[in-house]
């Protein structure tokens, strides 16, 4: 092999994901708020659907503090320890928060099958205007993380629990509104497994992506198939060795990789569009690129 040439880059951007520390705040408090007034009126109306969305808000607001613990840490700068600095502290954020949602799904159905069995009278007015407010505080701490959904897992964790509360609180005013006109009890504890089920479906898709991230998957939103294609288009690349590609965290992403190029190093000039391409057309934040002089059957690359 000819000889090894290394590029790499942080193409002058920052990796620290965006401050949502007053948002977390302002949820939190909200959150904590309408737990207590819910739970307080599930417990005098007898309603297993108040109950059980107290229940679930009360796992959101542990939910938010652990999202926003994981989020303060992945802002630390990096230590001579932790020299990525602690972006994986949002991954198990967002693991610990699918698995307690998990729990708290479990808690939820099984009191509700016991209520569907044996079914209690509930108030339907109380219920409504419990869930009413219920609508108003989830929406609105929804909206504080609409920003930042997109591009980081665990602040669309907390987007996903608040904005799916919001819709279940929903689902009480209406089952509210048809216990005013029915008298059919069956509905409280069958709106509570509904709520189960709301909670299983936003739980599994985040408890999947953060047990993947966890294990280094290549994230969301990049085909490695697509950056090995992008890099071997580049002029003079011969092969693509060795292509890597794994979460820092739950918003940015690292890439190393051989590039072959048999005529000669190409230049920094090169190297620096390479990864101004990784990181505007994937994301790919830090690059680190090693440039072999050889051909494209360079053995000892041949594991990547």
């Amino acid at each position: 092999m000819a000889g090894h040439h290394h590029g790499h880059s942080h193409n002058g951007h920052s990796h620290g994901p965006v401050d949502f520390g007053r948002a977390f705040a302002i949820g939190i408090a909200l959150n904590t708020g309408f737990v207590l007034v819910e739970a307080g009126a599930g417990l005098i109306t007898d309603s297993m659907a108040l109950l059980a969305d107290a229940g679930h808000n009360f796992s959101d607001v542990v939910s938010l503090a652990i999202a926003w613990v994981g989020a303060g840490l992945a802002r630390r700068p990096p230590s001579s320890r932790f020299t990525w600095g602690y972006h994986g502290a949002s991954i198990l954020a967002s693991l610990g928060n699918a698995v307690l949602l998990l729990i708290a799904l479990g808690a939820i159905a099984a009191e509700a099958v016991q209520r569907l069995l044996a079914p209690e009278p509930v108030s339907g007015g109380p219920m409504i205007a419990v869930a009413a407010v219920g609508v108003v505080i989830n929406l609105a701490t929804a909206l504080l993380f609409v920003r930042g959904r997109k591009r980081d897992l665990n602040i669309r964790g907390a987007y996903l629990h608040m904005a799916a509360d919001a819709g279940v609180s929903a689902g009480v005013v209406v089952a509210g509104g048809i216990i005013l006109m029915t008298g059919a009890a069956w509905v409280d504890p069958a709106l509570s497994l509904l709520i189960a089920a709301v909670i299983f479906w936003n739980s599994w898709g985040l408890l999947r992506q953060s047990v993947f991230l966890s294990m280094g998957a290549v994230p969301d939103g990049i085909e490695p198939e697509e950056v090995r294609a992008a890099l071997a288009g580049l002029p003079g690349v011969a092969a693509v060795h060795d292509l890597h590609i794994w979460p820092m965290g739950t918003a940015a992403a690292v890439m190393t990789t051989h590039l072959v190029v048999a005529g000669g190093h190409p230049g920094d000039a090169f190297l620096a569009d390479a990864q101004r391409l990784m990181h505007d057309r994937f994301g790919i934040g830090h690059v680190t690129i090693q440039i072999e002089l050889g051909d494209a059957g360079c053995a000892p690359c041949e594991a990547g």
